[in-house]
């Protein structure tokens, strides 16, 4: 009877502890300041690529951020869609051409990618939100109001996504799509942050440069 016991005690422990390594978020992998990309090939964690990729879990981030303001239901619904077109965007770059396909031709990643169709309905927002705005005669300040705002540091963390990724383009090709959503994405959100100004009746500051 002790011995069924003591069987039946071990075999918990050894459950749980199984069930406490699969919880667990960190590795140890990573301790020697190098990390895996799809495929499993290791680089130092200030690889370009992961410098790329990362920037862009930065922007999701923030993205994030303006996704919690007061905005309309529509925003809020095309923010959540680029969110996840920008997870999309992240496993592409972390994925080197070389692993893009499996000893069996078929795709690494069985994920749908980033077409037109994406970098289109960003264009169409684009424009429905240009249709109620004044013109635009001079550059603007950033700020006035902090839903504002974020999309403006948004906008800049976009940009250097964008610079990242066509810097690692000329070092191994990345998807074409991916680099006309980034660049189309900024766009959206500069619109968005003269969108939000107008809702919320924030100034926005002209940048009129002193001539001497």
């Amino acid at each position: 009877m002790g011995r069924r016991v003591l069987t039946t005690a071990i075999t918990h422990i050894k459950r749980t502890k199984n069930e406490i390594e699969k919880m667990k978020i960190y590795t140890k992998t990573g301790d020697s300041g190098t990390t895996a990309l799809f495929g499993g090939s290791r680089v130092p964690k200030h690889n370009l690529r992961i410098d790329s990729y990362g920037t862009v879990d930065e922007l999701n981030s923030w993205m994030g951020l303006i996704r919690d303001q007061k905005i309309d239901k529509n925003t809020n619904q095309i923010i959540n869609s680029i969110q996840h077109h920008l997870f999309t965007i992240g496993a592409i770059l972390a994925t080197p051409p070389e692993k893009q396909l499996l000893k069996s031709g078929k795709d690494r990643l069985n994920i749908s990618k980033i077409s037109e169709k994406e970098v289109s309905l960003l264009e169409r927002e684009i424009d429905l939100m240009n249709e109620e705005l004044p013109e635009m005669t001079h550059f603007i300040l950033p700020g006035g109001h902090p839903s504002v705002s974020y999309c403006h540091i948004t906008r800049t963390v976009c940009r250097r996504a964008e610079r990242l990724a066509t810097e690692l383009n000329e070092h191994a090709p990345v998807d074409p799509e991916v680099l006309k959503y980034l660049n189309r994405l900024s766009d959206y959100l500069f619109v968005l942050a003269r969108k939000l100004s107008k809702e919320l009746q924030a100034e926005e500051i002209k940048w009129i440069p002193k001539k001497y």
